[in-house]
């Protein structure tokens, strides 16, 4: 039973302090300080474990979020991470990566600020680790069937845990020469640094979960081996087909897609051998003017990176208006509200554009040196040009952070023969099931672009179904199923 009088007591929402940002530029470490145990547990008293907790709804892993508050809060710690981990395999990604939708759907949000739900997630699963809590769980009883999950971010990693636990042999395949997928490559050193993978790995490893790095699925590894080589498969391959700017000029020299320029950022701090003579990646914003053309999360992702590549200016283009400051009319509680938010990126420096469209890259010699674009506005659903508002703007540097269309079809599915969606995602049954019998999707390839917890719900979800598959029954659980979300 919690405090009933937590939330009068503790008004005020607190969450840990940003590392100033002159010292927090000058290293790829995470941007903030440590948070006492004490002040967390204050944090903790503030949730009323609500008769209806709407915390559950908003989150895709149903985490039980009143229930770990408490431990916390009555300093029962690891309770706590046995409560956690019982719906989530991965609480150090989420509690650094994900948006936090249980938070907008917090009660206490209705008219103050919601409880720091995501900052105590992260905070138990880093206790655990410090105590030495998280081991391996190794399965009691091999079953003899043999998985194979292609691709190694949180959908890929959550369904491979799930099934090592139920005594299958499941070895995941990735096509980078690390584990981790865009968890490794695509997000940066200082918004989630490596060694919170790379210690998950080794648990992974130690229960009996196969890795196999730098194998390219559909080209290393035929379609038909794959399928006559394991009793099931699980397509975790996101959707990494990205959303391109077909204008003229897009063909000049310095004009990339953000995955192919936030992976060698990553690279350098993995310690690989990819730097000049001056120590910079191939493609990096030392000294260079920049523009992101991209708003949301990986727009930000590369804010950051170029500021501490040492951009000389930095301009972030979003299509959309600005949000509100707070809570929108259009996204009323308990859906998760669209606001304007300021990341650790933003706060670091950069002017972020709004309503602006690119019409046209300019160049010289082969090279951009700038863009001209210009205002736009909403008129019946559509985004049209605001006369007298063209402007040119100077760039070295062009980065396209827009978002992924689907997964790539080239390849792995097009030789499995799958089937898509209207929207070009994996088609997939209410349990997870390709068109194809015995291949399984779960995250972005069969949903589309979308949140970490969704990846990581959808893995756990398909690890039932192929649990049931090769079993003929299950004990593992399945929080979702794909027809209770609309596709993206």
């Amino acid at each position: 039973m919690p405090d009933p009088s937590g939330f009068l007591k503790y008004t005020q929402r607190e969450t840990p302090q940003r590392r100033p940002v002159p010292l927090r530029l000058r290293d790829w470490k995470e941007v903030y300080e440590d948070f006492s145990h004490d002040k967390l547990q204050q944090q903790a008293t503030r949730c009323m474990d609500c008769g209806i907790p709407f915390c559950h709804n908003g989150c895709p892993l149903g985490n039980l979020i009143p229930e770990w508050n408490d431990l916390v809060r009555t300093d029962r710690w690891r309770d706590a991470i046995e409560r956690l981990h019982a719906t989530n395999n991965f609480p150090e990604f989420t509690g650094r990566l994900c948006p936090a939708p249980c938070e907008g759907s917090c009660v206490l949000g209705i008219n103050q600020d919601p409880v720091t739900i995501k900052q105590i997630e992260v905070e138990i699963i880093d206790n655990a680790f410090d105590k030495g809590w998280v081991v391996p769980l190794p399965p009691n009883v091999r079953t003899g069937k043999t998985v194979a999950v292609v691709g190694s971010g949180p959908a890929g990693l959550a369904a491979a845990q799930q099934l090592t636990r139920a005594g299958h042999s499941v070895t995941v395949f990735e096509r980078d020469d690390r584990i981790g997928g865009l968890l490794r490559y695509g997000i940066p050193e200082f918004k989630m640094e490596k060694r919170h993978i790379d210690r998950r790995l080794e648990q992974m490893v130690a229960e009996g979960t196969e890795f196999r790095p730098g194998v390219n699925v559909g080209v290393d590894i035929t379609a038909s081996e794959l399928r006559s080589q394991f009793d099931a498969v699980v397509l975790a391959g996101g959707a990494t087909a990205w959303r391109d700017l077909p204008i003229p000029g897009r063909e000049l020299d310095g004009i990339h897609q953000a995955m192919e320029f936030l992976p060698w950022a990553n690279r350098v701090q993995q310690g690989d051998p990819v730097v000049d003579e001056e120590g910079l990646p191939p493609i990096h914003a030392k000294g260079k003017k920049v523009i992101i053309i991209g708003g949301g999360d990986t727009g930000a992702d590369c804010l950051g990176t170029v500021h501490r590549q040492g951009a000389v200016s930095v301009h972030q283009f979003e299509i959309m208006p600005r949000p509100p400051d707070t809570r929108a009319e259009s996204t009323p509680w308990p859906v998760y509200p669209l606001m304007f938010r300021v990341s650790s990126a933003h706060e670091e420096g950069g002017e972020r554009v709004y309503s602006v469209n690119t019409e046209e890259f300019l160049g010289r010699d082969g090279h951009v040196v700038g863009l001209r674009g210009h205002e736009v506005r909403m008129e019946n659903g559509k985004f049209v040009k605001v006369e007298g508002t063209d402007f040119e703007m100077d760039a070295d540097l062009v980065l396209l952070a827009m978002g992924f269309v689907g997964p790539e079809r080239e390849g792995l599915l097009t030789d499995l023969g799958v089937e898509f969606t209207d929207r070009g995602n994996v088609a997939r049954d209410d349990n997870f099931a390709t068109s194809v019998p015995g291949v399984y999707v779960a995250g972005d390839m069969g949903r589309g672009q979308s949140l970490i917890v969704w990846a990581i719900a959808e893995g756990r979800a398909a690890a039932s179904a192929v649990d049931r598959y090769l079993m003929g029954r299950t004990a593992l659980p399945a929080p979702i199923k794909p027809t209770a979300v609309p596709q993206r």
